[in-house]
């Protein structure tokens, strides 16, 4: 399919500003120190989107599950991001805790992930895991490793110039 048929769409149906919540898993970070947390609010507030809500919490898959849950239910958020907790070690529990929250899981966002990895953190690339799908609600689920730079790569190569198009596909 070409580019263009994929996205021809978007110009009957613009999507326009969306709101967000952020959730920050960390055992270590405080307002004070969550660069990441500020730098992903800054990048989609410079594409015109607004954080409706966003709070730091411990690596917890429970305490996870619910406050993505309870993002979920609110009817103005039609984004919710994770970030932290997903690389490999035992603490890392962000991507356990949403994945059943998916009704459909994008792979692809993970494999691309990693690629644009790749040349930045080498073969530790394999080892970071990220995750984007659409809930049951229509509403997109995206988790990121919680450095300032994976997020950069994250929104600004993959999420942010497709958010439009996920969120009309999600909805139609």
């Amino acid at each position: 399919m070409k580019k263009s048929a994929h996205k021809k769409h978007l110009h009957r149906h613009p999507i326009g500003p969306i709101k967000f919540g952020l959730l920050i898993t960390s055992n270590t970070r405080t307002p004070k120190t969550d660069k990441t947390g500020r730098l992903i609010i800054k990048l989609l507030r410079q594409k015109g989107h607004q954080c409706a809500k966003q709070k730091i919490i411990r690596n917890n898959l429970g305490l996870i599950r619910r406050e993505v849950k309870r993002l979920l239910k609110v009817p103005s958020i039609r984004l919710v991001i994770t970030s932290g907790g997903t690389g490999c070690g035992r603490k890392d529990v962000s991507v356990e805790a949403v994945r059943p929250l998916l009704a459909k899981n994008l792979e692809g966002f993970g494999e691309l992930f990693r690629q644009f990895s790749l040349p930045e953190i080498g073969s530790a690339a394999m080892m970071s895991r990220a995750l984007l799908g659409i809930s049951k609600n229509g509403k997109i689920i995206c988790s990121i490793p919680g450095s300032p730079n994976a997020t950069r790569v994250a929104l600004s190569k993959l999420l942010i110039p497709e958010l439009d198009h996920l969120l009309c596909e999600a909805n139609r």
